[in-house]
């Protein structure tokens, strides 16, 4: 408002200037004043006259014709405007529309306030003196222009006119600026000799609102002598926008039972006309609601904030009741301050009804009953319950609790997610000689709190009836595992223990009789009576089927009952080492060049499958060597590890040399073994024991042969 207020001070002064010129001035096209004011009355009456409009296309007015933004209006031939019927609002501003086959234009009419229009006056005269006549330094008098955007052809047309006081012969006028020489270039031109300005197209004013031009007086060579002066041109606005919303989708939520006047949501529309006319000016409808019960109108949207508001009572706005929780409002935006002539644009609007917990969950039955064999677990009985507020929410989601009848906690209770039910199971096996019947108190509730004015009540806990059926249970091992210890190696016939077996079933008096399961290595038996373990085999501590010193196998006890039932016990024995494996050596073969410098021929390990203290330190000998020369001799390096060195290279040949080796067991066991020695010849680092092979010389041949020298 205050932008149109300052285009209209500026276009009277420029009107109050031109007096001075008057004689210079040819006719222009249009209206001959554009802005006018309007002191706004307590009502407009109807054909009360408001003020008169001159139009001129410069050529007879042939087919004029008046267009009134408000309907309320109308301008008469005579360009009289006149008002239809009693108006107490008429908007902030009018908008006359003239056009003949020559010409158009658009004039502003401005409807203000009795202090509004003094002080416009007040401005007009306070210009003047700032700006008046004979303070003005320049020649040039260019005044601003107002032009309506969306002009139709043909172009380019006139829309204003510069003039100069002190022209000389041959002066031409100059325009410059955005619009001209600038980008957008060309919408404006002037005629060099009589100033007149013309748009060369219709203009959008959402695009530029306003153009600043420089006008200049140039002589022939093109030198200035007068100017630059700024030439304002202002674009009219005229409705050529709809209202859009730009922010979709709208969804807003309420509470269930939201008193009235509840505030759901907000619409806001955009209209990319003048915000500061009436052509923006919106006004917000509801067009439609669906659905319609339990009433057509469940909502009010504020005509100027767009706020949508309840205005049912709390009691109609139950969810529980309702055709469905969701209402979708098709909501108008219209400009004009919402007058019959303005543009409109549409939005859907959804509305969701948030579900509060004011309905209890409650059991379906008072009463449950549950059947269940002892031993067995898993869900045994699904509860049922019912509850009226909104499904997979807080308020309807149910948390079950056994508030009574589980001490020894072998019941457990969850929720079944898609049902809702609660699934009651036996977590740890019920006993039939222990109790036969089990009774259950359960309450439930909602995972969301109720609402104050709600309480759960009796039908939010129910009974539970357990009935425990009695079936065979098999007998039972004491203890189980059952350990003991024994030596290896102990006389086959011995006995490991006697196992002890009892049954359960204690009403029934059933016999118990028990037979081997898993023995996998052969070696027990059991009295299938008494449950006496003893042994058919050896017991061998080095057996692969023992592990970490531990044999174990595995005996059935089965009761007499129909169908017999079966319990399995496991047995561990720990087996103690005695002396019973004899070391042995590792590697028994070693190669060496007959040319060797280095002659310690090979490092050799000795191992034992017993434990300590019947393995190391191992003690390694030499058989006694005969002859004046020894050829080798056997050095302990430690407790497992001992190295042979040649004394002398030897001929190419193999060499059997006898080595014993004992444990430190009690008593010591002693392993004599053969270390086969290839004497190979080497070139290039390669080594050749293909010709030792047709060589086999023993250590007993050698000493022999060595004894018969002497």
């Amino acid at each position: 408002m205050q932008h149109k207020t300052q285009l209209a001070l500026s276009f009277l002064l420029s009107q109050v200037l031109l007096l001075a010129f008057a004689e210079d001035l040819e006719c222009i096209p249009g209206f001959q004043q554009k802005v006018f004011y309007v002191e706004q009355p307590s009502e407009f009456t109807e054909d009360q006259p408001v003020l008169n409009l001159v139009f001129d296309d410069c050529q007879g007015n042939n087919k004029l014709n008046f267009e009134v933004s408000n309907p309320d209006f109308k301008v008469e031939s005579d360009g009289s405007l006149v008002v239809l019927k009693n108006v107490s609002e008429a908007g902030r501003a009018l908008f006359v529309h003239a056009r003949t086959e020559h010409a158009e234009d658009m004039a502003e009419i401005l409807i203000v306030g009795a202090n509004e229009k003094h002080g416009a006056l007040k401005e007009i005269f306070k210009m003047e003196g700032n700006l008046g006549i004979p303070r003005q330094k320049r020649a040039i008098l260019a005044t601003p222009i107002l032009i309506p955007e969306n002009q139709r052809p043909p172009f380019p047309r006139p829309v204003g006119k510069v003039i100069s006081s002190e022209r000389t012969e041959g002066a031409k006028f100059r325009l410059s600026g955005k619009g001209v020489d600038q980008d957008p270039k060309g919408i404006f031109r002037i005629n060099e000799i009589s100033g007149e300005v013309s748009v060369t197209r219709a203009l959008d004013r959402e695009a530029i609102a306003n153009y600043e031009l420089e006008v200049e007086v140039t002589d022939l060579s093109g030198k200035i002598i007068d100017g630059p002066v700024r030439l304002d041109i202002s674009v009219i606005d005229q409705n050529d926008n709809r209202p859009m919303f730009r922010e979709g989708p709208y969804v807003g939520h309420v509470m269930e039972g939201s008193p009235t006047g509840t505030t759901v949501m907000r619409m806001t529309a955009f209209d990319a006309d003048d915000s500061s006319t009436d052509n923006a000016l919106l006004r917000y409808n509801i067009l439609k609601q669906t659905p319609t019960k339990p009433s057509p109108n469940m909502f009010y949207i504020d005509p100027e904030k767009g706020d949508i508001v309840t205005v049912v009572s709390p009691v109609l706005l139950d969810r529980e009741t309702m055709e469905t929780p969701k209402y979708e409002l098709v909501i108008e935006a219209k400009d004009m301050g919402g007058l019959d002539v303005g543009l409109t644009g549409t939005a859907t609007a959804t509305i969701l009804i948030d579900d509060k917990n004011d309905h209890p969950p409650e059991f379906t039955k008072k009463e449950f009953q549950a059947t269940v064999k002892e031993g067995v677990t898993g869900v045994i009985v699904n509860l049922t319950v019912g509850d009226r507020d909104d499904p997979v929410t807080g308020a309807w989601r149910a948390v079950y609790t056994i508030i009574n009848g589980n001490p020894g906690q072998s019941f457990e209770i969850h929720t079944n997610p898609q049902t809702n039910e609660g699934m009651l199971s036996v977590v740890k096996p019920l006993d039939y000689e222990i109790s036969a019947f089990h009774t259950l108190l359960i309450k439930v509730e909602n995972e969301d709190p109720l609402i104050p004015d709600i309480a759960y009540g009796p039908s939010s806990t129910a009974t539970v009836q357990i009935t425990v059926e009695d079936v065979n249970e098999g007998p039972v091992f004491h203890p189980n595992p059952m350990t003991v210890t024994k030596q290896e190696n102990i006389s086959i016939g011995s006995v490991v223990l006697t196992v002890n077996a009892t049954d359960p079933d204690t009403l029934q008096h059933q016999t118990i009789r028990y037979s081997v399961y898993k023995d996998p290595a052969g070696w027990l038996e059991i009295n299938p009576t008494n449950g006496t373990v003893g042994t058919t085999a050896t017991l061998d501590r080095e057996s692969p089927y023992v592990h970490n010193n531990v044999y174990t196998a595995l005996f059935l006890a089965i009761d007499s009952g129909n169908p017999p039932a079966t319990g399995t016990g496991t047995l561990h024995i720990t087996l103690e080492d005695v002396n019973d494996n004899t070391p042995f050596l590792y590697p028994t073969l070693a190669k060496v060049c007959d040319d060797a410098k280095d002659l310690r021929v090979v490092v050799l390990g000795a191992s034992d499958k017993d434990l300590h203290p019947n393995t190391d330190p191992f003690k390694f000998e030499l058989s006694k060597q005969s002859g004046p020369d020894k050829l080798w001799r056997i050095t302990k390096l430690n407790n497992t590890h001992a190295q042979v060195i040649l004394l002398q290279n030897l001929k190419k040949a193999n060499y059997n040399i006898p080595i014993s080796v004992t444990d430190s067991g009690k008593p010591p066991l002693t392993n004599n073994t053969e270390l086969k020695l290839q004497v190979c010849s080497c070139k290039k680092s390669k080594m050749d024991c293909s010709a030792t092979d047709a060589l086999h010389i023993s250590m007993t041949l050698i000493l022999l042969s060595l004894f018969s020298l002497f």
